[in-house]
């Protein structure tokens, strides 16, 4: 079966709670950081968005918990349309959405989307944290207005691919993982504060 094209789609044949959960924090409205194709979808994409939203920053994430086949539930992010997902970016300013790219073999971070100082800011910081960038491929730009990273309340935002390899890096080393969450963050707030 091919994935979902709706949130309703998904909903009237997949049970909440049994194939998939919705974890949303509002902590500060303005920031909000996302895993639309958490848990076993695109897996530590969660985690990796958890750690970097901390105690301060609002946290979404929808995840795939079935044993398997869990690919049928990655919504595309310009049609992803979960109702608490939309609330949650209506209000922000800042959307920093977590993505898997799936290369096992290299390890880098593909920063996109429409808000090109805040995708300056995180990827110099991801650099001087030791983490190797690249531009995003065709398919994982993150600049459709309609991707969920750009339907906040400045209309832009970036999205971060991160390849399989550097993901189970930080899955297994929970240093890695602060250093990584840290660099994102220093990002956010080197950008507010311009």
């Amino acid at each position: 079966m091919a994935s979902y094209t709706s949130f309703r789609a998904l909903a009237a044949r997949e049970a909440e709670g049994q194939d998939y959960r919705i974890r949303v924090e509002v902590r500060d409205p303005r920031v909000l950081i996302m895993a639309p194709h958490g848990g076993k979808i695109e897996p530590a994409t969660s985690e990796v968005a958890e750690a970097i939203a901390g105690a301060d920053y609002s946290f979404y994430s929808f995840e795939g918990l079935k044993a398997d086949g869990n690919g049928v539930l990655h919504i595309e992010s310009h049609v992803f349309d979960e109702p608490r997902a939309l609330g949650a970016v209506e209000k922000a300013d800042i959307i920093v959405s977590l993505h898997g790219q799936v290369d096992r073999k290299e390890e880098f971070v593909m920063v996109g989307g429409l808000d090109d100082g805040l995708r300056s800011e995180i990827q110099g910081q991801l650099e001087a944290a030791g983490f190797r960038t690249r531009p995003p491929s065709e398919g994982l730009m993150g600049t459709d207005p309609m991707n969920l990273c750009n339907r906040g309340r400045s209309r832009r935002g970036v999205q971060l691919e991160i390849s399989r390899k550097v993901r189970d890096g930080l899955r297994t080393n929970q240093d890695r993982l602060q250093v990584f969450a840290t660099a994102v963050r220093k990002g956010v707030q080197l950008y507010l504060a311009n």
